[in-house]
Order: C-alpha cells, then structure tokens, then sequence
C-alpha cells in the first residue's frame, strides 16, 4: 500500500501542478484577451471620436467660411468713403472692360473686311481670267468658222468661175 501512496500523492501532485499551470494560463489568456479588447475598444473610441470631430468641426467650419465672406463683401460699404471707392473701382473695372470688349470687336470687324476684300479680288480675278479664256476661245473659233467659210467661199467662187467659163464656151 506504501506504493499506492506514493503513487497517489504523485498524482495529486501532478494534478495540482496541472491545475496550477491552468489556471496561469488562463489568467494568461484572460489577460492577454483583456488587453486586446482594451486596444480595439481603444481604437474603437478613437475612431467614433474622429467621426463625431469632423461631424462638428464640418458645419463650424462652413460657418466660419460663410461669416468671413460675408465680411468680406459687406466690408468695403461700411463707410461712405469706402464705398465711393468700391463704386469708382467697379467703374473703372467695367471701363476696362468695354474698352477691350470693343478692341476686340474692333479687330474681328477689321479681319473681317480684309478678308472679305481678299475673297472679292480673288472671285474677281478669277472671273476675269475665266472670261479672257472663254473670249479667247471665242474668238478662235470665230477664226476657225471665217477660216472655213472662207474657203467655201472660194471654193465655189472657184466652182462658179469654173461653171461660168464652161457655160460660156458651151455657147
């Protein structure tokens, strides 16, 4: 029975040795799993509260932007001086601009006109180098048709002469 014991107590030992190991390692995992659920529940916080800083920060901004605008363009009519000013200002912009307005109307305009000059002399040189081609034509064929008639004429002159001889040696 001496045995039995020995066994017997090597294997309560074994068990609280076992028992002991788990319970440290599940303190272990309890800890390591406490830490990360605090490092996602942190990061978690840190992201909820970005949100909600730029859900805030977004419409005070936009706030902000509209005021100085605002400021901006009510500025310059605070005062009287300073709103002739502004006034003279906005004359002298819009002078400005009609003045360049008008250069460049100015311009399109004188463009225009040569190039409709330039269009007109070349139609007109153009016809007249089409009519000097057909009067040369013309007039050569008018050659041609005298030319021949000519020698027709002749030709019966000739006929005729001819006719007129032999009628007259008939006789």
């Amino acid at each position: 029975m001496a045995e039995s014991k020995s066994n017997g107590s090597k294997s309560k030992t074994q068990a609280k040795r076992a028992t002991t190991e788990a319970k440290k390692s599940a303190v272990k995992t309890a800890k390591a799993s406490k830490r990360a659920a605090t490092k996602t529940a942190v990061a978690e916080k840190n992201q909820v509260q970005t949100v909600v800083e730029t859900a805030v920060d977004v419409p005070v901004g936009a706030v902000l932007a509209v005021s100085d605008r605002v400021g901006e363009l009510v500025e310059p009519w605070t005062d009287r001086s300073k709103a002739e000013r502004q006034i003279k200002n906005y004359r002298s912009n819009l002078r400005k601009s009609l003045k360049r307005t008008e250069r460049r109307g100015s311009t399109a305009r004188r463009k225009a006109i040569t190039e409709a000059r330039r269009t007109r002399s070349q139609v007109e040189r153009e016809a007249r180098n089409r009519r000097n081609e057909v009067e040369q034509r013309v007039r050569k064929a008018i050659e041609e048709q005298t030319s021949r008639a000519t020698g027709v004429v002749d030709s019966a002159t000739g006929v005729v002469g001819t006719v007129s001889s032999q009628l007259a040696s008939l006789r």
